[in-house]
């Protein structure tokens, strides 16, 4: 189904072709390559200093973001900025909070001249790939699975300080990617959807790190067959295999796609040159891929549901294990495998939603699907959420939602609830099945440290139809018999023209900022200095750590605009004890015992783990820890850019060792820190204080010199402030 090639490829006349030479003129020939060139103000195309052709943001993270450049010097949005509220427009806790930061968003669209998308009118990604993307475009927003690639925009999810530099006109810093071909070759057989195709490139690509920090950039002949949606479908998951970001040829469907969406002028013809070399190689035989399942707790545990349905006790008892793990001793137990009944697996509940699963075409084939069988089960549920109000009003003209309503389907708004565990939440030792984003712990919405844990595996639509045909029994597409011909789509903007604002390019200066009482500032960080002192806080040994660990998606949405009582919430689902923990320290007395100056030394608390950052974009998993006074994390590795980056610019060092072999309670100091810094240091010599005194050698990987100096400073804020 899927081939890794792991030394370089050329790409030649439709083929992947294995390089005995590495040609330097053959590299400039990707896609990818002409892009971030054309965006590169660096003048060296290895050191890449990118300016955004536009930016994007959601509900959770726009008022931080805002705020942080309000108080850097922002004037004005000098490029289109597009703020959506799609997050938090559920959440249920905090009073009027939520409006407050919606109206907040309104006013700094109003302010600073952006476009605003009001509650329920779209998630950010559709809206994104229906009115801003364009061919050759980039774009940056502060999301993880800000993916537009299928139609030719290389687009990179990034923690909200990276939007922040660009609303203050600086770049976007990274070394040139390597840049992986992935070659599309056959076509997909009926019931096969787009969800089914990005779970089996996860699975091949996720643990083996194969092309994390690289670019994506599909080509061959099997794109061709696959539509738009289908397409969009599996590159927005390409985020779950770490890659930085992801392009596509276009053709005639993508340029049918942004004509239909009333934007012609935004096509342009993409392809790589033939013989263009590729420092990797995937090909994905299409007429291969089969319905797949990705199982607690991760987008990568996936199967084929054939061969999920061929040893389920085996597979869900892995899970189960998995999952009692998360629980404290004596709260609780998690079970799975009483899902299987009279040889088949049940489960209580089905989502269709998101970015990834609540396009047309997977909803009006799900219904197809389903057709006149009513979900009169009542240990089953089905829950739909359109992408956007036009792909809704698409399915209503198609007489899609009817039938799904008839049928017991219930249909809500665009909502990324279900995506991040604010929306329909499962019950205690709930398994639900969805075509969402992410399926890690918790991200459905549980709280184990309350004893409650239920879990998600990821499905297409199409399958999770099947599932709800036959009674909520895991059932793959491909055994059904149905019509796959659905009725065209067609886009319909006025319900856009009527409901967003949009203010680009065109703001009112002397318009005010309308703030609620949770929105609140930064609160003052210190600049580093010579030497430093960390007292470890949390240690995790998990072998990776999301993010969605460091700081809890959900209920805690409602609290982004409020750094102080977000943090509160800070691996809340992990260690409950760290936030305590953090605070003794960032309250307490100097620990001058140890003999350290604590005029020069600087002094805070450190979370060690394996590798942290799987998962979300969002800063506040570095900023939290920043605002309960963490000033560096050590790790073994991070397992995304973005994470090491939100680290840096909350001014916190993200040091690397050999082992995590420290205990809560230890110290560890470094002598002479800032000199290391400001000369480009990479190994720091450190002593650790704890039951026995050791000395260890911690590591850094090379700063460019902005971040050396947003370390320094502090922050970012007192970075641009000084």
């Amino acid at each position: 189904m899927i081939k890794l090639i792991e030394k370089g490829v050329y790409f030649k006349d439709g083929k992947l072709v294995r390089a005995k030479n590495v040609d330097d003129k053959a590299k400039k020939g990707t896609i990818a390559y002409k892009i971030l060139s054309a965006h590169n103000f660096s003048n060296n195309d290895q050191k890449l200093n990118i300016k955004f052709d536009e930016i994007t943001s959601h509900d959770i993270t726009y008022v931080g973001i805002i705020q942080t450049a309000k108080a850097s010097g922002l004037t004005e949005f000098p490029i289109p900025y597009t703020l959506t509220n799609c997050h938090n427009s559920l959440c249920a806790v905090g009073g009027t909070i939520n409006e407050d930061d919606h109206v907040f968003g309104l006013s700094a669209a109003k302010k600073y001249g952006g476009a605003f998308v009001p509650p329920h009118l779209a998630v950010i990604h559709q809206y994104m790939r229906e009115m801003r993307a364009f061919s050759g475009a980039m774009i940056l927003g502060s999301d993880s699975h800000t993916r537009y690639g299928a139609l030719g925009t290389v687009a990179v999810g990034e923690g909200g300080p990276e939007l922040v530099k660009q609303l203050l006109n600086r770049t976007y810093d990274v070394d040139m990617p390597e840049i992986v071909a992935v070659n599309l070759k056959g076509r997909l057989r009926k019931g096969v959807g787009p969800h089914d195709v990005a779970l089996a490139l996860v699975k091949a690509t996720f643990k083996n790190g194969f092309v994390k920090n690289r670019i994506l950039e599909f080509v061959g002949n099997g794109i061709k067959t696959l539509s738009m949606d289908f397409r969009n479908g599996i590159d927005v998951m390409t985020t779950e295999t770490t890659c930085l970001s992801s392009v596509w040829v276009t053709d005639e469907k993508t340029r049918k796609y942004y004509v239909d969406h009333g934007r012609a002028d935004a096509y342009k013809e993409l392809n790589p040159e033939n013989g263009a070399y590729y420092d990797r190689g995937i090909v994905i035989d299409l007429s291969k891929v089969e319905p797949m399942i990705a199982l607690p707790f991760h987008p990568s545990n996936a199967y084929t549901i054939r061969d999920f349905l061929s040893r389920p006790y085996e597979l869900l008892k892995e899970a189960e294990e998995a999952g009692q793990k998360l629980l404290p001793a004596g709260k609780g137990e998690f079970k799975l495998t009483d899902k299987i009944k009279d040889g088949k697996v049940y489960v209580e509940q089905g989502v269709i939603a998101g970015c990834a699963g609540g396009m047309y075409e997977n909803i009006a084939e799900a219904s197809e699907i389903l057709a006149d069988t009513p979900i009169n089960n009542n240990d089953f549920t089905l829950d739909v959420y359109p992408s956007s109000q036009p792909v809704y009003k698409g399915l209503v003209e198609g007489g899609y939602i009817g039938k799904l309503m008839e049928n017991g389907a219930v249909i809500k708004t665009a909502f990324c609830g279900p995506c991040f565990g604010a929306g329909d939440v499962p019950q205690n030792n709930g398994l639900s099945i969805r075509h969402t984003t992410r399926n890690f712990e918790s991200r459905e919405g549980s709280k184990p440290a309350n004893g409650q844990l239920s879990a998600v595996a990821l499905m297409d639509a199409r399958s999770i139809a099947a599932t709800a045909k036959n009674g909520g029994a895991i059932t793959s597409a491909m055994d059904m018999e149905y019509s796959n011909k659905i009725k065209k789509y067609r886009f319909n903007n006025k319900i856009y023209q009527a409901r967003v604002f949009n203010a680009v390019k065109n703001g009112n200066k002397s318009s005010e900022l309308v703030y609620g009482p949770n929105i609140a500032d930064w609160p003052k960080m210190q600049p580093l200095k010579d030497n430093l002192l960390l007292k470890v806080v949390s240690v995790l040994n998990d072998a990776v750590t999301t993010t969605d660990e460091l700081i809890p998606s959900g209920e805690t949405s409602s609290y982004r605009s409020n750094p102080l009582k977000l943090a509160e919430f800070a691996l809340s689902r992990k260690d409950p004890e760290y936030v305590g923990r953090a605070k003794a320290v960032r309250d307490g007395a100097f620990p001058s015992e140890l003999g350290f100056d604590e005029n020069n030394t600087t002094y805070g608390s450190v979370v060690c783990s394996i590798k942290p950052g799987d998962g979300s974009a969002r800063e506040q998993a570095a900023s939290c820890q920043r605002v309960l006074g963490g000033v560096a994390n050590v790790a073994k590795e991070y397992a995304t850019k973005r994470y090491r980056s939100n680290l840096i610019n909350w001014g916190m060092l993200p040091l690397l060792a050999d082992k995590n072999d420290f205990e809560i309670g230890d110290y560890i100091y470094i002598e002479k820190v800032k000199e290391g810094i400001e000369s480009g240091a990479k190994e720091f010599k450190a002593k650790v204080i704890g039951a026995k005194t050791r000395e260890i050698t911690l590591k850094m990987d090379a700063l460019t010199d902005a971040e050396k100096q947003i370390i320094l400073k502090g922050c970012l804020i007192n970075y641009y402030k000084n």
